[in-house]
């Protein structure tokens, strides 16, 4: 080729021209009918053929001859460049389209109002200037020789570029009305479940509320009752045993050695206990079967993910404000408790990645899985980089996750809501095994704990709450094991 293609433009300039200027194949000449279909209103197929006239000297003229059915139609070679012109324009304005795309995606995560709506009005204005590129075209290839019925095409081309617009604000309001009506149906339904519960007696309520199948809406109506906590810390624990079943499936996965990574659990969870007895150093260094690495697993993420249960914000700041104004401080627990209940807490902490949630989130995730097990697990630590820089992922394992500290975090907002504060406690390594206290996290075959069972580890802690002078348990669940 004598003359390189400078540039990518031009090669689709020479492309174009080339197709324009040359007769098709026979093959393809019924694929570029059907194609010309897509643009046609009214469905015909038509095979065009053009070809450059030539005077008696053999030089070419400066129009060209379309064949199009019986007849022939002179196209000016200015329409053809014309038709280039647009062509460009158009691949230009998909570029456009892709980095307004990208501004767009980039807006979302962390979130960006003003961004957003910059990047939203930018991909607007782009699909209109793409279609308004395309009514050009129909109007060009009308105007070459299409007769007035494509003329009329033309004109119709016009009214749909101008009447599309409002067709979108019409289809988002009517969006966005339906939106409204599916909201107002489940107000409605709360209202509904609220009237309900109120009318029908105290004793049914209190049932209600401490039955395990209450609806989540008849929890937030209600101000903060011993029996909303207990239904909080059952979602507490199927969280716990949820994400502990994703961990150690992970650790499986990565070919760790679980039997070394459940006594180092213990060595960990027995020098944290501090001043052991001998009884409890000898069970620190007892095995536990395969089958029970769960429990020694689920035990290390409860016990990092409850610490600084008893401070009003785990200990993340210095704040007081429990115990300057006690009143205030429960009633805006209980408030943050019915708000947060209504969220999802991954869109929560897209908008607002650094709340006194997020925070939490960020500090319990670096705190139970460090770079080391990130590492073996996922192959690099790029989860963890990212809450380090304050936002957070959204991976299947960070979900998980989330949704163990959304629970211990409404706990703990429920705890601080109620007025005495339950105490949480933990039993012992080694000690005696009580009933009333304790629930054992293996299930014995005749449904009865033998005698002379001791704790081996704790699991998760148990609570103890006092409301209007009546008092009850949650149990701690712990790991037993027989004396030594």
């Amino acid at each position: 080729m004598a003359n390189k293609v400078s540039n990518f433009s031009d090669l689709i300039q020479r492309v174009t021209a080339s197709c324009l200027l040359h007769p098709l194949s026979a093959g393809r000449q019924d694929l570029a009918g059907n194609r010309r279909g897509e643009y046609d209103s009214e469905g015909e197929e038509e095979e065009d053929e053009i070809q450059y006239e030539e005077d008696e000297n053999g030089e070419e003229e400066e129009t060209v001859r379309r064949k199009s059915g019986g007849g022939s139609v002179a196209v000016s070679v200015e329409a053809v460049q014309e038709m280039e012109m647009v062509m460009e324009e158009v691949f230009t304005a998909a570029a456009a389209l892709k980095r307004a795309y990208v501004l767009l995606q980039d807006a979302h995560s962390p979130w960006d109002p003003e961004k957003m709506h910059d990047a939203d009005v930018a991909m607007v204005a782009e699909l209109r200037r793409i279609g308004t590129l395309r009514e050009r075209f129909r109007r060009v290839r009308g105007g070459t020789g299409g007769g007035r019925r494509r003329k009329n095409d033309g004109g119709r081309g016009m009214l749909r570029e101008a009447v599309a617009p409002y067709e979108a604000v019409v289809k988002e309001l009517k969006k966005e009305v339906k939106a409204k009506d599916n909201e107002i149906e489940n107000l409605k339904e709360k209202v509904k479940a609220m009237v309900n519960g109120n009318g029908n007696g105290g004793k049914k309520h209190h049932r209600l509320l401490s039955s395990r199948k209450v609806n989540c809406t008849t929890q937030v109506a209600v101000s903060p009752v011993p029996e909303l906590f207990e239904m909080t810390m059952s979602q507490v624990k199927e969280a716990s045993k949820s994400f502990t079943g994703i961990l150690l499936s992970l650790m499986r996965a990565a070919r760790w050695d679980i039997s070394a990574a459940v006594r180092s659990i213990e060595a960990a969870s027995a020098a944290s206990d501090g001043g052991m007895s001998t009884a409890s150093a000898a069970l620190a260094s007892s095995s536990v079967p395969n089958g029970h690495a769960k429990f020694a697993l689920e035990s290390y993420i409860c016990r990092k993910i409850f610490q600084g249960f008893d401070h009003e914000t785990f200990y993340m700041d210095g704040s007081l404000s429990s115990l300057i104004n006690p009143d205030q401080y429960r009633r805006d627990c209980f408030a943050q408790f019915k708000d947060m209940k209504a969220m999802d807490p991954m869109e929560l902490l897209g908008i607002l990645p650094t709340c006194h949630f997020g925070k939490f989130c960020s500090k319990k995730y670096l705190s139970i899985i460090h770079h080391k097990m990130e590492e073996s697990l996922f192959g690099d630590s790029e989860q963890r980089e990212m809450v380090l820089a304050g936002n957070h992922p959204r991976s299947q394992f960070y979900g998980e996750f989330l949704g163990l500290a959304e629970a211990v975090w409404l706990l703990h907002l429920l705890a601080f809501s109620l007025d005495p504060s339950p105490s949480h406690f933990e039993a012992n390594r080694g000690a005696e095994y009580h009933s009333q206290y304790m629930e054992s996290v293996v299930r014995f075959s005749d449904g009865r704990v033998p005698s002379g069972q001791v704790v081996g580890f704790p699991v998760c802690p148990g609570f103890k709450l006092n409301h209007q002078g009546k008092g009850s348990i949650i149990k701690s669940r712990v790991y037993l094991v027989p004396r030594a």
